[in-house]
């Protein structure tokens, strides 16, 4: 089961790198890592997925809280959350397979960013099962290139008030 974590550091160079610093020596696995600027100027914003089986939220959470940069960590899984993930995927589409491509990624609420003469790239937002049920789907067309983003996750409603998590 995976574990998503919140965690709001000082926007400050390095932070980053120690933070990649402390699961390397700790030897936590990593999911997936999201950063982003918030709304508050100096302060990011980071979404850790841990595999629960294989690492310890609990530890992840306090060993973060060692490092000076880090500001607040909180474990949301259980909490009410809106979670997205982004992908662009290339595809290959002629004019035989333009067509249905795009209906595909009409269906899925997709939207084609990019028209090539034999490629269509596809941005995708949404839960991961929505974003893995496309890209399973575009396979039968030949992904050329494909990136994806992390989790990110925002607790729903008042859950959150801001930044104070």
């Amino acid at each position: 089961m995976n574990r998503t974590l919140i965690a709001l550091v000082e926007d400050r160079p390095g932070v980053l790198t120690r933070v990649a610093s402390l699961f390397r020596r700790r030897a936590f696995n990593i999911e997936s890592l999201t950063v982003g600027h918030t709304e508050q100027p100096g302060i990011s914003r980071m979404t850790i997925v841990v595999d629960s089986d294989r690492t310890d939220a609990q530890k992840v959470a306090q060993n973060l809280y060692k490092l000076v940069n880090v500001i607040r960590v909180e474990d949301v899984t259980e909490r009410p959350t809106v979670t997205r993930n982004l992908a662009l995927i290339k595809v290959g589409a002629n004019g035989q397979t333009r067509s249905e491509v795009m209906q595909i990624v009409d269906t899925f609420r997709a939207r084609v960013v990019d028209v090539g003469l034999d490629t269509l790239t596809i941005e995708v937002t949404g839960t991961e099962e929505k974003v893995e049920a496309l890209v399973e789907v575009l396979r039968t067309f030949g992904i050329m290139e494909m990136v994806r983003s992390g989790r990110i996750a925002m607790l729903r409603g008042n859950n959150g008030n801001g930044n104070k998590l």
